[in-house]
């Protein structure tokens, strides 16, 4: 539930960052509209979602190669 609400919270952000930027008055040369940037925030959702993941596993084989390793069942320690 708390991922929701920061998720929710940082779009509600992001709206309030863009809007001024689409009552622009000034005419824009490459045309694009609202439905380019609703496509490329929905890009930056899916890198992200990626990046998440790949972040954990980073850091789960870098706690895995500094681990001490433990010794087999079957050995003496002598």
């Amino acid at each position: 539930m708390q991922g929701k609400m920061n998720i929710l919270g940082m779009a509600a952000a992001l709206c309030g960052i863009v809007s001024p930027a689409l009552a622009s008055a000034e005419v824009r040369e490459d045309q694009s509209g609202l439905a380019v940037w609703i496509f490329l925030g929905v890009c930056a959702l899916i890198i992200m979602a990626q990046l998440v993941p790949a972040i954990l596993m980073l850091t789960g084989m870098i706690r895995g190669a500094f681990r001490k390793r433990e010794k087999p069942a079957g050995s003496k320690a002598g």
